[in-house]
């Protein structure tokens, strides 16, 4: 059985942190629209807010004298030192980094930028990840099995498919945003995958937000 949930409402009575929550008085609250089943609360909106040790994907946006500014999907924004740096980098790279540190105003300090050569990404709102990941990445491990393709899954809603058949991995993360609050989302996913595997799926590319940057050898 699942419950709708609507900000400001409890959802347990003991403090837990998850995205969407926020804990007051020792119990835990919505601070988004959310669904709840079994003991399970999924998010079903909100944006992404930088968080210290998280993996996100970034596009370079401006160019400064003390390095980058990095757009987030995020209504935060991030930044690369030039201390920190090996290489330079251009505006509308995308590359993937880490969160080292977020001050009061959110405004995040990032490190370990590397190039997402070729390949895809796509958006999907932040609160959906953890459902694309699964749990002990079970569902990433799912969609690399049977796509064939390189996914990498940044906390701030991006997602980075390379592959041969990029269509149907970046058709089944869609699947997965779009029915993130539905119980028996693995099973209905492998389903899925199973079918079109089995009818030959055709490894056309589809539309996305941007394309990552072009491999170096077709530059």
């Amino acid at each position: 059985m699942k419950d709708f949930i609507v900000p400001g409402e409890v959802v347990y009575d003991q403090p837990r942190r998850f995205d969407g929550s926020f804990v007051d008085r020792e119990k835990t609250f919505a601070s988004v629209l959310s669904v709840k089943y079994d003991d399970r609360v999924v998010a079903l909106k909100g944006l992404y807010t930088p968080v210290v040790s998280d993996y996100v994907i970034g596009i370079i946006k401006h160019e400064l004298f003390s390095g980058y500014k990095v757009d987030l999907n995020s209504p935060y924004i991030g930044m690369l030192s030039s201390r920190d740096l090996r290489e330079r980098f251009e505006v509308g790279q995308v590359i993937s980094v880490v969160i080292r540190m977020a001050d009061e105003v959110k405004e995040a300090e990032l490190v370990e930028p590397r190039r997402l050569w070729g390949g895809r990404v796509i958006e999907i709102p932040a609160v959906k990840i953890p459902r694309v990941i699964g749990r002990n990445n079970s569902m990433v491990s799912l969609l690399e099995q049977y796509t064939g393709c390189r996914i990498f899954v940044g906390k701030n809603g991006r997602v980075y498919v390379k592959g041969d058949n990029t269509s149907l991995a970046i058709e089944s993360v869609m699947k997965i945003a779009r029915e993130a609050h539905m119980h028996g989302l693995t099973d209905r996913i492998k389903s899925f995958l199973e079918d079109e595997t089995k009818a030959g799926h055709l490894a056309s590319e589809i539309g996305s937000p941007f394309q990552a940057s072009p491999s170096p050898e077709t530059k």
